[in-house]
């Protein structure tokens, strides 16, 4: 770590939170019982500019450490699809209806621990040296049942408020109350929101203000690191610009010339261009082609169908790429940035009927046809 000094007010916040939530008590370390570890995590926070937020950290849980049976029972907790944001936007969308959010603070310690659970203190704040462990009172992050404790209990709080689960998606709920519509997407600890009124909406938010402590983040204008933006015509754009601005610098393709294609036309390229020689494969070590082709895979998926092809044929490369590839690959972020501010538009009042396309060129591929 560079710079710890700008880590150490994030990280005493983080346990005066813990504190005063009465997440845990220290406690001599008990024998003949299982002490998971523990660690801290770092995280920095970004605006929807790309512009840096604020400094973020978290004591963990080393979950792994755990003991099925005497630390823990039940795992699973499902996520929500990207999928589902989109259908969230495209109602809106053609509804017009208002789109909103909220964060959760601290959401997994809201539930109360169901096993007798003890932890390493985190370093640098060890109260009475390693005698001593933290008892958990409440379910913590990274511990293997966090996930599903937390998923339980938002799940019954839903309920509780009058909202049905969706059979497609069990993260997207819907309740209408006194003729108003809200429909949630929840991904973890953040609620995208829509309701067809704004007393709609501000009573979704007074209900859950009841039982947990939120942020109110007011109008949704970022998710999962995408972009929300709205016009008057009541348009939903979704896109990743921020996103973008950080894939191109990270692989030094900021200053490159933009591209109009996402390939060069008639480009064809196949396994005879992968490496077939030492040299030739110490020649790609040090090319970041697997961490460039990941990112751009999470960006085609959320808004930038456009790239959709161009990536999927790139990855089936991935064994054993070679130069060929990877100018092909930045041929890519090349076209990224010559089209940075494209994204998904949801047309306002829009029909909610799905339309596809579809052009196959299985003559194209020389491996396969």
């Amino acid at each position: 770590m560079r710079r710890p000094d700008l880590w150490w007010e994030p990280m005493a916040t983080e346990i005066e939170m813990l504190k005063a939530r009465d997440v845990y008590e220290v406690v001599p370390r008990p024998m003949g019982q299982n002490v998971v570890g523990s660690k801290w995590v770092y995280a920095i926070k970004w605006k929807d500019d790309g512009e840096l937020e604020r400094r973020k950290t978290r004591t963990v849980a080393k979950g792994f450490t755990q003991v099925i049976g005497e630390d823990y029972e039940e795992t699973y907790a499902s996520i929500a699809q990207l999928e589902s944001v989109c259908l969230i936007c495209a109602i809106a969308a053609s509804r017009q209806l208002r789109l909103w959010q909220i964060d959760f603070v601290s959401a997994f310690l809201n539930s109360d621990n169901a096993y007798d659970i003890y932890i390493e203190q985190p370093m640098g704040f060890e109260e009475g040296g390693d005698k001593y462990v933290w008892k958990l009172h409440k379910t913590f992050y990274g511990t293997m049942q966090g996930a599903h404790d937390w998923a339980e209990n938002l799940d019954k709080t839903f309920q509780g408020h009058g909202y049905y689960k969706s059979h497609a998606d069990p993260q997207i709920r819907s309740r209408v109350y006194n003729d108003k519509l809200t429909l949630t997407f929840t991904w973890t600890d953040d609620i995208l929101g829509t309701s067809s009124t704004i007393e709609g909406e501000n009573l979704a938010k007074l209900q859950l203000r009841s039982s947990y402590e939120i942020k109110d983040l007011g109008e949704a204008k970022l998710i999962l690191g995408m972009h929300i933006d709205r016009n008057q015509k009541g348009d939903v754009t979704l896109s990743q610009q921020a996103y973008c601005k950080r894939l191109l610098k990270q692989f030094n393709m900021h200053l490159c010339s933009p591209t109009t294609t996402p390939l060069p036309p008639g480009l064809v390229i196949s396994t005879e261009d992968c490496p077939s020689t030492p040299n030739e494969a110490d020649e790609m070590k040090n090319i970041p082609f697997h961490e460039a082709l990941g990112l751009l895979m999470w960006l085609q998926v959320a808004t930038r169908p456009d790239i959709t092809f161009s990536v999927n044929k790139l990855a089936r490369f991935a064994h054993n790429p070679g130069k060929a590839h990877w100018n092909a690959l930045k041929h890519v972020m090349a076209y990224i940035k010559g089209t940075i501010d494209y994204g998904i538009t949801y047309k306002g009042g829009g029909s909610l009927e799905p339309s596809g396309y579809v052009d196959s060129d299985y003559a194209g591929c020389k491996d396969t046809r």
